[in-house]
């Protein structure tokens, strides 16, 4: 059985699922207003006729809340009030699509383009078996420097290292929170995003937990989005891996049979090619982040 903090006041699944069930496509925001009007361009052209858009705005100081409003009238948009990470945000949003009876709820970066069959390709997918508790696509950098990623990837939990899965070949353990469609019944019993991961490896934490409730995950070649990564933290390049190494303590101390070992191993494989390359700041963000996995709280950002 799943359990998980989160689950606790889901509202219950109440008719069973139409010929085409309703999806709620979640856009989360946080001072990227532009990003989030050129993915909600895209969602107005997908093929997939019963879904309901709905943005999360992260405590955005930008504008964004009235700019999105102003291109885009008929989405609504969840205000929090404060940035509440990926998780978090997320969160708002899959509380809002359950309680309105959603089958399935599609996570979906903002700073993405979705192809107008991606979502039908996803629920087709999801519907055709039972098992599958959540569903990805194939994603493609939009700079086009950066080989496409299989939907997900795998981590090595002795030494907490992922890699991007590049093709059906390729192990899969984990789901990229970049396109996820995730089957609501699945999120009643396991749990919605685990907010003790501010940003990255919550999508990693709930796949593993939705495996070892015995739901399966699975790739769509058909569904495919183009997606400009790490929008949100591009121009704070120490703060992104500040939080990387403090969610990947969190979830190797929830995940890995040694935690403390694999935490060290991963630091110490990754200092090392630091300081071979001088990466100093680097190197003094990634201990900073991990510090705070073990004492908690989002790192500051590093200027």
């Amino acid at each position: 059985m799943c359990t998980d903090q989160s689950s606790a006041d889901l509202p219950a699944r109440t008719a069973t699922a139409p010929l085409f069930p309703l999806v709620y496509v979640i856009v989360l925001n946080w001072q990227g207003w532009r990003d989030t009007i050129s993915c909600l361009d895209s969602l107005r052209r997908l093929s997939y006729p019963i879904y309901r858009l709905l943005v999360v705005d992260n405590g955005s100081t930008d504008g964004s809340v009235a700019r999105i409003r102003a291109a885009h009238p008929e989405v609504p948009v969840v205000e929090t009030g404060k940035n509440l990470g990926f998780a978090g945000g997320c969160n708002a949003g899959i509380r809002v699509a359950l309680g309105e009876g959603a089958e399935y709820v599609w996570l979906l970066n903002n700073d993405a383009l979705a192809d107008p069959r991606s979502l039908s390709a996803l629920v087709a997918a999801a519907a055709s078996d039972p098992r599958v508790g959540a569903a990805g696509s194939v994603i493609s950098q939009l700079s086009r420097t950066e080989p496409e990623i299989w939907g997900g990837g795998w981590v090595r939990l002795w030494i907490g290292k992922t890699r991007h899965a590049r093709g059906p070949s390729d192990p899969l353990t984990y789901l990229s929170g970049g396109s996820l469609l995730i089957r609501a019944e699945a999120l009643r019993r396991c749990g919605l995003l685990d907010e003790i991961f501010f940003m990255y490896w919550e999508d990693t934490d709930l796949s593993f937990r939705l495996v070892a409730a015995g739901w399966t995950l699975a790739v769509v070649p058909s569904s495919r989005i183009w997606h400009q990564e790490n929008s949100s933290t591009r121009k704070l390049p120490y703060l992104r891996v500040q939080y990387y190494h403090q969610a990947r303590v969190r979830f190797l101390w929830k995940h890995a049979r040694w935690p403390l070992a694999a935490i060290l191993l991963g630091l110490l494989d990754m200092s090392a090619r630091d300081l071979v390359r001088r990466r100093w700041r680097s190197l003094l963000s990634a201990w900073r982040g991990a510090a705070s996995g073990f004492w908690g709280g989002p790192p500051r950002p590093s200027r």
